[in-house]
């Protein structure tokens, strides 16, 4: 019996724990072979010696299980180490048709405290890494199509997350990093949809290494129910999207944990005014605005409560 991935290749970055791991596990149980790219670094915030531990573990757990992969030690913001990365997938498997960009590092602050080291670490593995991978994984797609003059299976899966749709008031870095990425997403989706290439962001919700502080107040199960949090809750979607199922889904953004999906409206027009004259006045602004805003909280962002739909332990 055929799985949906047989015969593919794919690329999940930050593999080798929490959410990449159970992505890199789920693409491999699909049937695809997959290389496992993790720098190691013991530290969340991107501190400590790269190992090649982490990826190699994961790599060896999908062998085990009857299926393809390799281990690539090397560090998503650092564009030649994409490009090798990317030359790894098409030297191992022939080509490269998945691309999973998961990586990435916090360095919470409040903006008034918040160095600009800290602000450009974040802004460069989430951002600059998406961006990395993606331009290898968009050049080798468009040259196989320009050579066999037609569209080829390509699939970009990038990582977004409520932070950037909510706000998060100790990771401004992190926030902007992920609305970055929505925008990567969607300017992507448009170039390379003539290639047969679909790109989408998803927001996960997972207990992982970099969420142990979000969600430490958040009970866990103790029945033997699979965590509403775990990261094996996420992974199917990033499987489907992925597959040949999903080529009418692209440039889309969607939310995911816990048994739900929910997909994104792009925003839309709240209120619109327009001004009595040639152009506004303050006073005019004033009189139209000010009151369209008197009667509504003063922050309409989601409680993390709301968001979750979780009950604190």
């Amino acid at each position: 019996m055929s799985l949906p991935l047989d015969g593919m290749a794919a690329i999940v970055t930050g593999a080798g724990r929490g959410l990449g791991r159970a992505e890199a596990l789920e693409l491999a149980g699909l049937g695809a072979s997959v290389v496992v790219n993790d720098y190691g670094q013991p530290g969340r915030d991107g501190s400590g010696e790269a190992s090649a531990t982490p990826a190699e573990e994961v790599a060896e757990e999908i062998r085990a299980a009857g299926g393809r992969a390799v281990a690539h030690v090397g560090d998503v913001s650092d564009h030649q180490q994409a490009g090798a990365l990317v030359q790894l997938a098409v030297d191992t498997y022939g080509k490269l048709d998945i691309l999973v960009n998961n990586a990435g590092i916090l360095r919470d602050r409040m903006i008034f405290s918040m160095t600009e080291d800290e602000w450009d670490s974040v802004i460069r593995v989430h951002l600059r890494g998406h961006f990395n991978t993606t331009h290898f994984a968009a050049a080798h797609w468009r040259a196989r199509a320009k050579e066999s003059g037609g569209p080829v299976h390509g699939r970009i899966v990038n990582t977004s997350s409520e932070a950037f749709l909510a706000g998060s008031a100790g990771q401004p870095n992190y926030a902007a990093a992920k609305g970055g990425i929505v925008g990567l997403t969607t300017s992507t989706a448009l170039a390379l949809a003539r290639y047969g290439v679909t790109v989408n962001a998803i927001c996960p919700r997972a207990r992982t290494r970099m969420t142990e502080d979000v969600f430490a107040g958040f009970e866990v199960p103790g029945d033997g129910r699979l965590d509403a949090l775990a990261p094996e809750h996420v992974a199917p979607l990033v499987g489907y999207l992925a597959s040949p199922a999903a080529a009418k889904v692209n440039g889309q953004l969607l939310v995911v944990h816990g048994g739900m999906v929910a997909i994104v409206e792009r925003p839309r027009v709240a209120a619109k005014f327009d001004s009595a004259k040639e152009t506004f006045t303050f006073d005019e602004l004033d009189e139209l605005i000010s009151p369209y805003y008197e009667d509504r909280p003063p922050n309409e962002t989601f409680a993390a409560a709301e968001v979750l739909g979780l009950k604190r332990g």
